[in-house]
């Protein structure tokens, strides 16, 4: 599979009805068409988003760990409680009977029901922080940071904060 960023600079048709996506690639797109030039293809396309920093992972966990050690907790617990408190989140339903712990990491019980006779438990599931996008990763953060603060922990100035995601754009 080959990856690229490009954007939609245009839609035209010809006499016939068909129609024509016109890209605006990024890169250089020889190499590209030279390989799939005589090909059917199977196109996908979804929105770029550009990835986290591994500066403010770094920043996450070590915030982790000294909120753990203030709390006298570990900073596996401290990253879970600020997934919950900041973090992004789905609600799934799975039979009662089906452990999901093998299937997501970070979740918690969130209700029951009976459906068609059955019993089904309900999940908030939270998505890791290495799942996060820039701005998923950018609120996720404040609040990390905004929890040391109000434990008196030294974090990095307001400056310092803005230009750590300033790096991500």
């Amino acid at each position: 599979m080959t990856e690229f960023q490009a954007q939609i600079s245009g839609l035209s048709f010809d006499l016939s009805g068909s129609q024509f996506l016109t890209l605006r690639l990024k890169e250089d797109g020889r190499t590209i068409y030279d390989t799939y030039k005589d090909k059917t293809l199977l196109v996908a396309l979804k929105a770029y988003h550009r990835k986290r920093s591994n500066n403010a992972n770094s920043l996450c966990w070590k915030l982790c760990t000294e909120i753990a050690d203030v709390l006298k907790s570990s900073k596996e617990e401290v990253y879970l409680d600020m997934l919950k408190n900041y973090g992004q989140s789905e609600m799934i339903s799975v039979r009662s009977e089906i452990n999901i712990a093998g299937f997501v990491k970070y979740y918690e019980p969130a209700g029951e029901t009976i459906l068609n006779g059955k019993p089904f438990t309900h999940y908030k599931v939270f998505k890791g922080s290495s799942q996060y996008d820039t701005r998923e990763m950018s609120i996720f953060l404040d609040g990390i940071v905004s929890e040391a603060k109000s434990l008196d922990i030294p974090v990095l100035s307001e400056s310092e904060i803005a230009l750590l995601k300033e790096e991500w754009k």
